[in-house]
């Protein structure tokens, strides 16, 4: 990453204020990226952007595609405007809380208006930027649109309770369904390519704005998934099903860890490395680089070792750590992510040889200040301990309470907030401003805040329960609170700490007389740097 001092904020785009009961990628996230710019910000954070099912209690991190676009963020304002809709056509039928997202309420609501979009779609004249699209994604697309159909057909079941000719993609049986459900799967596909004219929007805008997009790709896929059923291959299945899921062993946020359930890479095929999941892990790439700018990647300590528990033990106790493909892996994707940063998520039981991966790599990796505390002044999570700027400090994250929910906690340890109390020179009584302080005076080049902690919200505004299956991920934030004195706040603690892009970037321009580098050269020496890595 660059060496410019910058902050931003982690917000997801579910949290935004929007007319529609959900945050979207319309005027929502246009707006909130005002807010940021307004704020001195340099970053947006955001969770993954892709498909969510009630199945999964619509978590972001088991989502039904690891490359498709999530519908519900779509703004269907935008869509009047992409001459999709009439203005007519997009009036709720449900009182909207703006304090949480009413998926269920949304979900039917969009799905109601995205198949009067498509009717209007069947008689438009953007026949020739439509097909470019469906080329450009068909890696992808297709069977994501196949899957999408398929699952509609068969009432929601999971792909493995399929008729077995359709769950085994035998051929003709694929070919066959193509046929039956071409309507239904061109609507995916048009819903696919909105999002895809709605999220270009969004970007181009933020580029404008000077605000760079952080994405984040969970290192796992759920078991239902289009990526599982088209490259069963790619993961450890016998007759379908896992005999290995994903997870982590007792930790802070669990004391029987954390079973996630996700099938498991199969990194390996015949004692040589799987051809094909490694191309799948490319194009994963390459897709969300021509969507943000850098990316966290959750989980990163499973490239180094996984812990892999049987899949029909109940928690995650009983499960082992597996080597995983290591240096190995990101030499393989070095051509696909020359220009995507990448911020490695460390967290956990983080060994050297995991350590010893990200330092290699030259990814930097993530420090909480919540852990800051719970221990001595060796804690590596105190920023008087952080070894370098090639860093991201977070008051929390979207597993963590809120800072302020955290500090009134009667579970946390009155001696943690003794700490905390000491370390800040603070009384504690603007707990959240005193983290955000200690983040943006910290070394660490980039600083992310939960729009909870700048707001300073409790633990009614959480946002995840690690361990817990219903009733996360629904966090809003009402439009009133991104109001200018928050803004004038943020920025005023931006400049103190010199985070502020615009003196970062007479900064570059000073430097750049001195050393004007090609981006051919650039290219050439980050594959120099993988190369030297092995």
């Amino acid at each position: 990453m660059s060496m410019n001092r910058k902050s931003g904020v982690l917000a997801h785009i579910t949290s935004l204020p929007a007319r529609f009961g959900i945050g979207d990628i319309g005027q929502a996230a246009l707006d909130f990226i005002n807010f940021l710019h307004n704020s001195g910000q340099s970053c947006w954070q955001f969770l993954p952007i892709n498909p969510v099912c009630e199945a999964f209690d619509y978590s972001p991190y088991m989502s039904l595609s690891a490359f498709a676009g999530c519908p519900l963020l779509i703004s269907p304002r935008e869509m009047v405007k992409m001459g999709f809709l009439d203005e007519n056509e997009i009036d709720i039928s449900f009182i909207i809380n703006e304090y949480r997202v009413q998926f269920s309420e949304v979900a039917c609501f969009k799905e109601k208006i995205f198949h009067l979009a498509f009717t209007k779609f069947k008689k438009s004249n953007i026949a020739m930027e439509f097909d470019n699209f469906c080329a450009q994604e068909k890696k992808w697309l297709d069977d994501y649109a196949l899957f999408m159909s398929l699952r509609q057909e068969f009432n929601n079941l999971p792909w493995f309770k399929w008729p077995q000719p359709l769950a085994k993609r035998r051929r003709k049986s694929l070919a066959l369904w193509r046929t039956k459900l071409s309507d239904e799967i061109l609507l995916h596909k048009f819903i696919q390519y909105v999002f895809h004219e709605q999220w270009m929007k969004l970007r181009s805008y933020a580029k404008a704005k000077d605000i760079r997009l952080i994405g984040d790709i969970p290192i796992y896929v759920g078991y239902d998934s289009a990526d599982v059923w088209a490259h069963q291959d790619c993961f450890m299945l016998k007759k379908m099903m896992p005999t290995h899921v994903a997870g982590v062993p007792p930790d802070y946020f669990s004391e029987t860890g954390q079973r996630w359930g996700n099938p498991l890479y199969q990194w390996q095929k015949n004692k040589k490395h799987n051809k094909n999941l490694y191309e799948w892990w490319r194009q994963r790439l390459a897709k969300i680089g021509a969507l943000v700018d850098i990316v966290r990647i959750d989980h990163f300590r499973g490239f180094e070792s996984f812990w892999q528990i049987p899949a029909d033990e109940e928690t995650a106790i009983n499960g082992t750590w597996v080597k995983g493909p290591d240096k190995f892996f990101f030499k393989q994707m070095a051509k696909v992510t020359v220009d995507l940063e990448i911020i490695a998520e460390d967290l956990g039981i983080i060994t050297p040889e995991v350590d010893e991966l990200r330092r290699s790599c030259g990814f930097p990796g993530m420090k909480i200040l919540q852990f800051a505390f719970d221990s001595d002044e060796t804690n590596s999570y105190l920023p008087h301990n952080f070894t370098s700027t090639n860093t991201v400090v977070y008051t929390g994250t979207h597993d963590n309470d809120t800072t302020v929910g955290w500090y009134y906690d009667p579970d946390i340890a009155e001696s943690s907030k003794n700490r905390v109390r000491r370390y800040a020179n603070a009384d504690g009584s603007r707990i959240h401003w005193d983290f955000i302080r200690l983040a943006y005076s910290s070394i660490a080049e980039t600083a992310i805040i939960p729009l909870q902690d700048v707001l300073g919200f409790g633990t009614d505004c959480r946002m995840n329960r690690p361990s817990t299956k219903s009733e996360n991920w629904r966090w809003r934030c009402a439009s009133r609170f991104l109001n200018d004195e928050i803004s004038r706040n943020l920025r005023t603690e931006v400049v103190f700490y010199n985070r502020l892009p615009e003196l970062n970037n007479k900064n570059n321009e000073l430097r750049a007389h001195s050393k004007i580098t090609s981006h051919s050269k650039a290219q050439s020496e980050h594959l120099e740097k993988w190369s030297a890595i092995m």
